[in-house]
């Protein structure tokens, strides 16, 4: 009982003993928080990266890729088909997008990825990262009317709205397709893509088969333009020109300008696309998202072909939806259309027996799990002087390392935090035992054992542990739970944004508390605090009391 006494009197009446706990709970409190973000941040972009590709991917050495992909995936059910939920094939070529805004040509370098509408959702999770709700409940490659997200529906309510979504469509596209068809008879040059405060005309929402009427919708148009611009008289102009101008006596002279007006843009697009939505868009100087194009759109790829030596081919296409993986390595990359088409386009189909050629296959396993088990059979069953299979963790395995090395010496360096007030509490019970010699030597004389008095002291350690580790771990919790809070104090105190969603593409800090994680912090935190002990025990336990009393 006297061991317990004593160590409550040193505990509750030496100030000293605080600088000791508060190291402790600083130290504590921070490992747990560090660690829960960091497995959040981890957890997010496992699932981002793991979003777009496949549990497991076979795919082809060479961009020509491989024929007949039906019997390969007839194997595949063969060999591993009771832990398969879906497969899908699909073509990746790099290619060059290009796209008119404010005048200019803007062209970017991209991965175009020819999928299957039908299955692809089925082999990953492409469908909930569209930005219309009918794609990702059915994908397709056809033009809708409207319906567009207005906010980042991954994000929810605390997303900034993206207004101008609202005009997506076969409406921004009918206006579009009108301001073109006027540009000659506007002044002054317009964006490609209307403010977002901008409200299409009445004209422009008809349905696509309903019939517009383009002379009076390009006469509104002009109007308005005018009263905020100033009249023209280049329309005029074009008019007079137009009055003035005779029939060609050779019949077949506008041949080229009538089949160029069989498709009509107002009533028909191309090929659907969908567009990475970082290729679309940017961030402006105050952090608002502007759109450089927007579904509705036509664009223009340039991709080689799969022949030897390697042709261009170039086409033009409409975009449907935008790809929203939060990932900027593939939502500034990545453009997807429809298999069929591209493989008509780069020559991936035989004119005689039909059969298509694709470059790789994506898997989806009924347990993830099992990915290198289900990997090991399927490169034993095929050849691989053919394919290539590996999981999506071996594609991605060289920043999953990176993530686990940042984390692990993340830990090593925090828990130096700890080990610096062990170091501490070593200093301190030197001082106490010199400090307390006679009343060491008075304990001794008195009956004390060695053993009693060096448990005196563990004790201590054990209490300046207990205390300060868990006051850090209740600290270190709240704070956790409380974080994105906490950032937006710090945010209208400092007068910037302490986690800026257009950076990190997270509108919340992600974290997970893994109740191990904390437990093996608080274990450690204790370990140290009573290792620092141990060395001031035993030199206060080895002490003589003749010796501790002689000077008294």
């Amino acid at each position: 009982m006297y061991k317990l006494l004593l160590c409550w009197r040193y505990l509750s009446t030496r100030y000293i003993a605080l600088a000791s706990v508060v190291s402790v709970t600083l130290g504590v409190a921070t490992m747990i928080v560090v660690n829960s973000v960091m497995s959040g941040f981890a957890f997010e972009m496992r699932n981002r990266l793991h979003g777009i590709l496949a549990d497991l991917v076979v795919e082809a050495h060479s961009l020509e890729g491989f024929e007949n992909p039906e019997y390969y995936m007839d194997e595949i059910r063969r060999v591993a088909g009771d832990d398969i939920v879906g497969m899908t094939p699909t073509v990746h070529v790099p290619a060059m997008l290009s796209f008119k805004y404010g005048g200019k040509y803007v062209t970017r370098p991209v991965t175009l990825i020819g999928i299957d509408p039908a299955t692809q959702s089925e082999a990953s999770d492409f469908g909930k990262y569209l930005q219309h709700p009918e794609n990702r409940r059915r994908m397709s490659f056809e033009l809708r009317e409207g319906g567009y997200d207005t906010r980042d529906h991954q994000a929810g309510r605390e997303a900034k709205e993206r207004s101008v979504m609202e005009l997506a469509g076969w409406k921004y596209r009918r206006w579009h397709v009108k301001l073109e068809r006027d540009r000659e008879a506007i002044s002054g040059d317009l964006d490609r893509v209307p403010p977002p405060d901008f409200t299409v005309p009445p004209e422009f929402t008809a349905p696509p088969d309903e019939k517009v009427d383009d002379t009076e919708a390009g006469e509104t148009m002009v109007e308005e333009v005018e009263n905020e611009h100033g009249p023209s008289d280049h329309g005029a102009e074009v008019a007079d020109q137009d009055k003035s101008a005779k029939p060609p006596s050779d019949p077949f002279a506008n041949r080229a300008k009538d089949a160029d007006e069989v498709f009509d843009p107002m009533r028909e697009t191309h090929t659907g696309l969908v567009l990475g939505i970082a290729l679309s868009s940017f961030h402006d100087s105050g952090g608002d998202e502007r759109f450089l194009v927007l579904p509705g759109d036509d664009v223009q790829l340039a991709f080689p072909n799969a022949s030897v030596p390697p042709g261009v081919v170039t086409d033009r296409f409409t975009i449907v939806d935008f790809y929203e993986s939060k990932m900027s390595e593939y939502d500034g990359s990545f453009v997807f259309v429809p298999i069929r088409k591209l493989q008509e386009l780069r020559g991936m189909i035989d004119p005689q027996t039909g059969v298509t050629f694709v470059n790789s296959i994506q898997i989806k396993l009924k347990d993830e799990s099992k990915g290198d088990l289900v990997r090991d059979k399927l490169r034993k069953a095929l050849p691989m002087e053919l394919f290539n299979v590996s999981t999506w963790r071996d594609k991605q395995g060289a920043l999953l390392a990176a993530v686990q090395m940042e984390t692990a010496i993340l830990n090593i360096l925090l828990f130096l935090i700890i080990a610096v007030a062990g170091f501490g509490i070593l200093a301190i019970f030197f001082m106490i035992v010199v400090e307390k010699t006679r009343d060491i030597g008075i304990l001794k004389a008195l009956g004390a054992s060695g053993r009693g008095i060096m448990g005196i002291f563990l004790a201590y350690g054990l209490s300046l542990g207990i205390v300060g580790s868990g006051v850090g771990m209740v600290l270190g919790l709240l704070f956790v739970v409380y974080i994105n809070e906490v950032a937006k104090v710090l945010s209208k105190i400092t007068g910037h944004e302490v986690f800026d969603p257009s950076i990190y593409y997270f509108y919340k800090i992600p974290t997970i508390i893994d109740p191990l994680t904390v437990a093996w912090i608080v274990c450690g935190a204790l370990a140290i605090a009573v290792l620092a002990s141990v060395l001031p025990a035993r030199r206060a336990a080895r002490l003589h009391p003749v010796e501790a009393l002689r000077y008294e």
